[in-house]
């Protein structure tokens, strides 16, 4: 072909592009279609022939290329650019206004007003823009929230849906004042005329139907077929705009319009209010527009709009105090409690469940409900056959709420006692000093050893598929595994040696867990697994209070298992987020001899236990320092983590032995009492110079 008729060609795909990519948008964002779908169809299948005529000019981001990634082996691992954070919650106007009067304190004299959007229950996604040719932005990542810190990679998936622009031109990026790479965030959902057509393709089938849409959604996006997820017809709602991993410092409606802008659906039931009384009133609105939306919610947000304002209210450790989620009533259901059965975990906890007659609640089937521990049944007088009402809002775990007496409903007869010895291995269960919970101490207890196993093996730790309850039951029950350190010991004759107890047909037989391919698959996880680093490890020990992101900073702190495990309680309390409790539960964890020698096990197994040391500098050490008011240029989040990277310590309230106090605009009462003490007060400037002073060494003379 002639050079003149591929440049016609390059003309004319990228003119169905931009027109494809137009009609997209009209139909899933706008839901205004100004083409049938045949002429679509037709744009479709011109673009495709072009493209299979001239692969060379085949690009991600063509509208062809939706479904057409390959099927999701598994689904990567990526930290987020910054935290994907939970909001506080409301339930009642009494806790909105607590909420408001704190946000005004925090505030001084800075405004504060309210942006109202509906809470849509779905699951939230971070979605990364790069730049493409002719200054345009191309999606290059879309990321699960996972635990906050770190989400899973499903961008293939992601890609299949229709309401979330695989580029972006340079005029909307303008219109929008956002450069080429950035960042939306925002929640995908499932719209219920969806759930419902997947509800009946299910059951034609013979599968069991979803139980609500939010779950539908998330079970569909972590889908390995992405063309079942394009099927599926999933939204994605856009709220927040990020740059360079922080929040773009324009007002929150500004930035919803500019996501409006840069073509990303954004829900259009929004207001700006003033007052708590305009907030209840735009509670009262969405509660009665909610069975009309389409889409499922379960309250409203509200976020402070101001960008300074935020600033200025900064965050707590787990939410931003500028945002809150106001949760509309769980929904209730009265049922009966048949019985409390007591479940042992992995850590030794003894937890108490009722056990339901089945009964629909929340968009699910309940039949058993958390009892918390056993101070909470004795407060509420629970008995075995009582009545009783279970809630359960969104995602929230069931619940018993009340006991239900009346005509209709008597009282149960059987009074529980809460066992003082573990059900499974009938050692003492203890309840140390200050704790709620009853738990088990035998380290050889069979329940921790089982939950001990399936943790390791579980997807947000060692990554180990084939280790689940049945298969784990039988490798601990028949002596084959007797800590996760045998898991490393296995092979081919000891996995096809083990059999089960099955029923076929009323005739019992045994037969093998494992099968010839089942087995080479197992020991392939087990060898990879051994690569996962520190801090999986740790996750995989079943530390008290050490989770995914305690697990992940201890790993950047120590570097080392080594030097974690003869880590004094000092040294562990300059960890981030580390404080008395946690670095209690570490030490008591390694001062166990059994412990100690199941790690040097894993070593000798070849288990990696190390991991790239967050570097740090000791020109702030021992010393204690309080931020106040808005800053220049680094954000309170920024600013606290260069302090504590120079080894000081952050506070929140001023004393005496306060080392600086750093003061920037709008500072409040912390400068006053800085001042009132005599700490020593310092701008932004003196305080980069302060961290830079030790770093670039002292000077010397020739």
């Amino acid at each position: 072909m002639s050079e003149t008729s591929k440049a016609q060609a390059e003309k004319r795909i990228e003119e169905l592009r931009t027109e494809l990519r137009r009609h997209e948008h009209l139909y899933y964002v706008m839901d205004a279609p100004v083409i049938s779908d045949q002429e679509y169809d037709t744009l479709m299948n011109e673009l495709k022939k072009l493209e299979m005529e001239h692969p060379e000019l085949l690009t991600e981001d063509s509208p062809t290329q939706r479904v057409g990634g390959k099927p999701a082996e598994g689904f990567q691992k990526v930290r987020h650019s910054r935290p994907m954070l939970s909001l506080d919650n409301a339930y009642s106007e009494e806790e909105l206004r607590d909420w408001d009067r704190r946000v005004r304190e925090l505030a001084g004299s800075l405004p504060v007003e309210y942006t109202a959007e509906l809470k849509l229950d779905g699951l939230s996604l971070a979605l990364h823009y790069e730049a493409g040719p002719h200054g345009s932005a191309r999606l290059v990542r879309g990321l699960t929230r996972g635990d906050g810190q770190i989400g899973e990679e499903v961008t293939t998936n992601v890609r299949t849906i229709r309401s979330v622009p695989l580029s972006i031109s340079a005029e909307h990026l303008k219109k929008a004042g956002v450069p080429q790479e950035f960042e939306v965030r925002g929640e995908t959902v499932m719209p219920q005329k969806a759930f419902e057509k997947m509800n009946k393709d299910r059951e034609a089938e013979g599968l069991a139907p979803a139980v609500n849409p939010r779950n539908a959604a998330a079970g569909t996006l972590r889908t390995k077929e992405p063309s079942v997820v394009a099927q599926r017809r999933l939204d994605v709602y856009a709220y927040f705009l990020l740059t360079q991993g922080e929040y773009v410092a324009i007002g929150q409606e500004q930035t919803l319009d500019a996501l409006t802008a840069l073509g990303f659906r954004v829900n259009p039931h929004r207001g700006r209010m003033h007052t708590v009384e305009e907030m209840m009133q735009y509670i009262e609105s969405a509660g009665k527009r909610r069975a009309t939306l389409g889409y499922d919610i379960d309250g409203v947000v509200f976020k402070v709009n101001a960008q300074a304002t935020r600033q200025r209210l900064g965050y707590t450790g787990r939410a931003p105090r500028w945002a809150l989620a106001y949760k509309f009533s769980a929904e209730q259901a009265i049922t009966q409690m048949y019985d409390i059965m007591i479940s042992v975990g992995r850590s030794g906890k003894l937890t108490p469940t009722a056990m339901l007659n089945t009964v629909f609640v929340g968009g699910a089937n309940v039949s058993r409900a958390t009892l918390h521990n056993a101070d909470w049944i004795e407060r509420m007088g629970l008995k075995i056959g009582d009545w009783v009402k279970v809630e359960r809002g969104g995602d929230v775990i069931p619940k018993v709420a009340e006991i239900v007496e009346d005509a209709e409903h008597p009282r149960g007869d059987r009074t529980f006692v809460y066992p003082k010895v573990c059900p499974i291995c009938g050692s003492a269960a203890v309840r140390e000093e200050g704790e709620a919970d009853y738990r088990c101490v035998n380290v050889d207890c069979p329940a921790l050893l089982q939950g001990a196993v399936e943790n390791w093996g579980s997807r947000g730790v060692m990554n180990i598929e084939g280790l689940g309850e049945a298969s784990v039951y039988a490798l601990t029950t028949q002596g084959v595994v007797k800590s996760v350190a045998d898991l490393y010991a296995l092979n081919e004759e000891k996995l096809a040696a083990l059999t089960e107890e099955v029923e076929r047909n009323g005739v019992k037989k045994r037969q093998r867990v494992f099968g010839p391919v089942e087995i080479k698959k197992l020991l392939k996880q087990i060898e990879n697994s051994k690569h996962a680093g520190l801090a999986r490890v740790l996750m995989g020990m079943s530390i008290r209070f050490v989770g995914e992101r305690t697990a992940d900073v201890l790993a950047q702190e120590f570097g080392s298992m080594d030097d974690l495990m003869n880590a004094s309680a000092e040294e562990l309390e300059r960890a981030e987020e580390v404080g008395p409790r946690i670095s209690r539960a570490i030490i008591d964890f390694f001062a166990r001899p059994a412990n100690r020698e199941l790690i040097e096990h894993l070593k000798r197994a070849g288990v990696k236990m190390t991991a790239e040391k967050k570097q740090r500098t000791t020109q702030l050490a021992g010393m204690t320092l309080v931020l106040t008011g808005t800053l220049p240029n680094l954000s309170r989040e920024e600013a606290k983590a260069r302090i504590e990277s120079a080894g000081g310590k952050v506070s929140g309230s001023v004393s005496k032995k306060t080392s600086y106090v750093i003061a920037g605009e709008e500072a409040g009462s912390k400068l006053d009492k800085a001042q009132e003490l005599k700490v020593p007060i310092l701008d932004e400037a003196e305080l980069l110079k302060l961290l830079e002073k030790e770093v670039q060494g002292p000077e010397t003379g020739d």
